[in-house]
């Protein structure tokens, strides 16, 4: 989601400019920030977190959208922290509060024009939180889900964005990513697929050669004779 933090010069070399009207085999579409809005619960319980470990939460609040729970308190290493046990605790937090989480504008119906074959969703979070911020939020389900539990190394590796292509079948090269904070848009990269930002949480715009969109306002899936799918205007 919110993030200031400017994309490599590796990127300009992979990243795509031609994305709409480009035919891919699958999208695959990280989950907050990109389907749907949850900063509101996010930085609610974060808040919490930070100042109850000595952290200022302005500054620490930038460093968490996109990677798993366990990974952004294992790279803090504070003294005595278990991240795994910590992780634990934020997501009952987080299952408990799901006040004002929205979608993002267009995702629903955007979603619900793709052949259910042809999507994913990739997300960082467990898959019980998952489940219930979609719920909330009226994201309806893919058919083929991977969560942050299931990949041994999160976001910004392209681990769980190959398991997402592996689960509907397809290449990862011929697929179209959806995402909006640079830990998943590096991991899109990395899987050797093409990005699309969506920016609709972004409240400091960040460097990025991708294409972006604000929302899925405006825009719909074209399915061609072999059942690919094009992002069009």
């Amino acid at each position: 989601m919110r993030n200031s933090i400017q994309l490599t010069k590796e990127a300009l070399v992979t990243a795509s400019h031609s994305v709409p009207g480009k035919l891919y085999d699958a999208f695959l579409f990280d989950m907050d920030g990109t389907l749907l809005n949850s900063i509101a619960v996010v930085e609610r319980v974060w808040s919490e977190w930070a100042v109850r470990h000595g952290l200022e939460p302005e500054v620490f609040l930038k460093t968490i959208h996109g990677i798993r729970a366990s990974d952004v308190i294992r790279q803090l290493a504070l003294p005595g922290v278990d991240p795994q046990h910590e992780a634990r605790q934020l997501l009952k937090e987080e299952m408990e509060d799901v006040e004002g989480i929205v979608p993002i504008p267009g995702a629903i119906d955007f979603l619900n024009s793709i052949p259910q074959a042809k999507w994913a969703i990739v997300t960082s979070a467990p898959i019980e939180l998952a489940r219930s911020r979609m719920a909330a939020a009226g994201i309806p389900t893919p058919v083929a889900m991977v969560s942050g539990e299931e990949v041994a190394a999160g976001k910004p590796s392209p681990e769980c964005y190959l398991l997402g292509a592996k689960r509907l079948g397809v290449d990862p090269t011929k697929c179209l990513v959806f995402e909006d904070a640079v830990a998943g848009i590096l991991a899109g990269e990395a899987a050797g697929a093409d990005v699309t930002v969506i920016t609709e949480t972004h409240t400091t715009p960040f460097a990025t050669p991708h294409f972006s969109i604000p929302d899925y306002r405006g825009w719909r899936v074209d399915t061609s004779a072999d059942g690919r799918v094009a992002l069009a205007k």
